[in-house]
């Protein structure tokens, strides 16, 4: 037994539970067929020890045939290796545990399939109310935003600490930036383009990294809070704490030259929807994992910067947003509202125990 964030006793059938969901419901896979897992060691810090494992248990009980394959990390992968690539032409479905999968998650994939990466990085988040939660609901509320969005005339956002942008996406029924692989559990609405938007957002504690590459340091710990002034994709400036502001503006430089980017660019944004997203560690403790694993909570909200590209190579996080959408506050200082998302009611009265988790949202995210 396990305890998981918010001290619930998590059993192994929990995990097998969780484990499932991923399976049946997001990967989709039927007995007889293959399955790759990909994933990296438990040393690098970032997936826990024995997921692999626990998945493979799973996946032969349900009548699948795996092959594990392990791979390493690279600060800065740019295509899908060639014998990865075969390796996943040959099976019927690939599920990532390794940071490749999101490193390359907006890249082309190199089969018919499309891949999933778990964000559930250990066996307590499997076999958590975040991972165990019917991925069918969150599927279905993450396509009703993302309708929402599209069609929204106005966008207006805000946090406790002074930020305000606003905008929309300037067509009806606009298809938002998505990615390749899909995610488990689904736990944030497709990227919002910046270029419709203007305003200043609040940046507080630190800039991290998007997973894109990874450098050192990966994240830069701010005392004060800076504001940050863009207006249709590019960062005008910084303004507010001196020193937060100096160190911000070399830190981008820095990265851009480093990666060989538009330092300045602000592309696009999007928050958590899954309150089961929880995070007991402190951000501070593991930046690199904190990133993979606390952003689908809907307290927090992220901009992807610093390229023009997703994700970009710099995260803004913003904490406790309030997202009001044609004049209906969605999102209000980080907790959402799923009925008042066009079709959210419906969507939680076909799944209970999404609803109970909207009930009693999980609040921990390591800040």
């Amino acid at each position: 037994m396990i305890n998981d964030a918010d001290g619930a006793v998590i059993e192994q059938g929990d995990v097998a539970a969780g484990a499932r969901n991923l399976l049946l419901r997001c990967v989709g896979a039927k007995p007889g067929e293959t399955l790759l897992i990909v994933f990296e060691a438990s040393r690098l810090g970032i997936y826990g020890e024995g997921l692999a494992e626990a998945l493979s248990v799973t996946a032969q009980e349900m009548g699948l045939t795996v092959t594990t394959r392990e791979v390493g990390f690279s600060k800065r992968a740019r295509d899908w290796p060639p014998d990865l690539a075969e390796a996943m032409k040959g099976a019927d479905h690939a599920l990532f545990l390794a940071r490749l999968g999101d490193q390359l998650r907006f890249c082309a994939i190199p089969s018919a399939m499309r891949p999933v990466i778990s964000y559930a990085l250990d066996a307590e988040m499997l076999g958590s109310e975040f991972g165990k939660t019917d991925y069918r609901a969150f599927q279905e509320l993450k396509d009703a935003v993302d309708r929402m969005m599209g069609r929204a005339t106005d966008i207006r956002v805000a946090c406790p600490l002074g930020m305000d942008y606003r905008g929309a996406l300037g067509r009806s029924d606009a298809a938002p930036i998505d990615t390749g692989v899909r995610r488990f559990p689904m736990s944030i609405f497709a990227p919002l383009p910046a270029s419709g938007f203007a305003g200043r957002v609040a940046v507080a504690r630190f800039l991290v990294g998007t997973g894109s590459h990874y450098y050192e340091p990966y994240a830069l710990p701010l005392d004060g809070v800076i504001f940050a002034e863009f207006d249709g994709g590019v960062l005008h400036g910084f303004s507010g704490d001196a020193n937060g502001v100096s160190r911000a503006r070399a830190h981008y430089e820095r990265v851009g030259e480093l990666v060989g980017v538009d330092p300045f660019s602000v592309h696009s944004w999007h928050a958590g929807i899954h309150p089961g997203c929880a995070y007991p560690m402190a951000a501070a403790a593991n930046y690199e994992r904190w990133s993979c694993g606390a952003f689908g909570n809907p307290r927090i909200l992220h901009f992807h910067t610093c390229g023009d590209y997703a994700p970009g190579e710099i995260c803004w996080n913003v904490i406790d947003a309030t997202i009001v959408v044609d004049g209906v506050a969605v999102w209000e200082e980080g907790v959402l509202h799923a009925d008042r998302i066009d079709g959210g009611a419906d969507i939680m009265r076909r799944y209970p125990d999404a609803a109970a988790l909207f009930r009693s949202p999980r609040r921990l995210i390591g800040i």
